[in-house]
């Protein structure tokens, strides 16, 4: 039952909103129905199914409301659940922020669910386990890795007339080997909507030979150097940063996108953020899109509101900033819902290319334990892991000790060489980039 049909998701929510008294009544019904193995050292440790159906009601009376959540659909239950949110709702203060729901809406078609990936089976996973784990045993090397298939569903109703539905799949794959003595490790991870693309095989071998070449890593001065950053190394910096990309935030001086006056500027009269400021370099695109062919995601928010294509940096530029529909409506703007997919153009140089036209400099394979140091200049902290090279001349030189990093992405899409064609990472496009100067301030002995 976890999965329902549109035409059953809508049935199910109809009936709840007969149910409702309040002013106002929005319904989200969410299905999941997964399955997963997990090995370690060579061998299969767990593999199990799950399955979860959840409701929340949630109900307004004037300025106040209440959400109440239930797993069982039988009618007195979802009676029970529409009464306690109810409830809830009169108990609760007044949000001066409340917003009605909205109305009926329009959404685009987004591709986001494959049958191939709903119908993985358990042969499907263990056969997908072993293609790692033989090879890895082959070079007498120690593999572990987790793999997870996802088929979901959401839907939502209100009474004021919106009714929204999607179903989605996702395949996630990651995997560290490492050697018997631990002194190398080697990481690769995939993620797809459709199960065709996954070749755990193709992963693991790329995890095999980082394994093997960074044993005996050297020590490096800490430093500026020109780094070659795989995509799995610049995500977490760049969703942190995208994540801070809110209008309201910047309005009220708290974000890297706050607008500090000039000297003699009068600040009632200043502009709040900066919106349409050329921040970054002119060829950095970063934008949102429900309908990308490799990295869809639904077509709506979770209050209902369409997703649409929404370009956030345009060469270079500070375009568009989301909002919540208060902010909005208090600073006279459009709505421009947050959220969805992270999709950054590329350019045409393959990572090896990049290697071959670097001088001095280092490939990273991944960043780790990524936190934030300051949010005005969104400087970030973390570590490197998994396979960190120097290059020299053109040619990794030999695999060095991993260093805690302190750096910006305002800065690091600042200072870009080079752009490869992007990569679907955890539901993001995100290109391999070549960057120089990028900060290292200590060396750290984990491998």
């Amino acid at each position: 039952m976890t999965i329902l049909s549109e035409q059953k998701a809508k049935a199910l929510l109809s009936k709840v909103i007969a149910f409702s008294k309040a002013d106002e009544c929005e319904c989200n019904l969410d299905g999941t129905l997964g399955g997963n193995i997990r090995y370690a050292r060579n061998t299969v440790s767990t593999a199990g199914e799950e399955s979860d159906l959840v409701l929340a009601v949630q109900s307004t009376f004037g300025k106040r409301t209440g959400v109440a959540t239930i797993n069982e659909f039988d009618d007195a239950s979802l009676q029970k659940v529409v009464r306690r949110s109810e409830e809830l709702a009169k108990l609760a203060p007044e949000n001066d922020e409340h917003m009605p729901v909205f109305g009926k809406q329009k959404y685009v078609e987004s591709k986001t669910y494959f049958k191939s990936t709903a119908d993985v089976t358990p042969e499907f996973r263990a056969q997908a386990a072993e293609d790692s784990i033989v090879p890895s045993k082959k070079n007498k090397l120690v593999a572990s890795g987790f793999l997870e298939e996802t088929v979901g569903f959401s839907a939502i109703m209100n009474n004021k007339g919106l009714f929204a539905y999607n179903q989605a799949t996702d395949v996630d794959f990651s995997v560290t080997i490492r050697t018997e003595d631990g002194k190398g490790s080697g990481w690769a991870t995939r993620n797809y909507s459709d199960v065709k693309l996954l070749d755990t095989a193709e992963a693991s071998k790329i995890a095999i030979t980082k394994s093997k070449n960074s044993v005996d890593a050297k020590a490096m001065e800490p430093g500026k150097y020109t780094v070659i950053l795989e995509p799995a190394a610049s995500v977490g910096l760049l969703g942190n940063m995208v994540n801070n990309f809110g209008q309201r935030s910047a309005d009220e001086g708290r974000s890297f996108l706050s607008y500090k006056p000039k000297e003699g500027e009068d600040p009632e009269k200043a502009p709040k953020n900066r919106l349409g400021e050329k921040m970054f370099d002119e060829r950095v695109n970063i934008y949102t899109d429900p309908q990308h062919p490799i990295a869809p995601t639904a077509p709506f928010e979770g209050n209902g509101y369409p997703r649409k294509h929404t370009d956030w940096i345009k060469n270079g530029k500070v375009v568009n900033m989301p909002n919540s529909p208060y902010w909005a409506k208090k600073t006279g703007v459009d709505y421009i819902p947050g959220g969805g997919n992270i999709i950054m153009d590329g350019g045409n140089e393959s990572l090896e290319d990049m290697i071959k036209n670097t001088r001095r400099g280092i490939l990273v394979t991944r960043l780790w334990y990524i936190r934030s140091l300051d949010p005005q200049t969104l400087l970030y902290t973390g570590l490197t892991r998994d396979g960190t090279f120097y290059i020299e001349n053109g040619k990794i030189k030999y695999p060095i000790k991993n260093f805690r990093f302190n750096e910006s992405p305002i800065v690091m899409l600042n200072n870009i060489e080079a752009l490869g064609e992007p990569q679907r990472i955890n539901g993001n496009m995100i290109p391999p980039m070549k960057v120089r100067d990028f900060t290292f301030s200590s060396l750290s002995d984990a491998v």
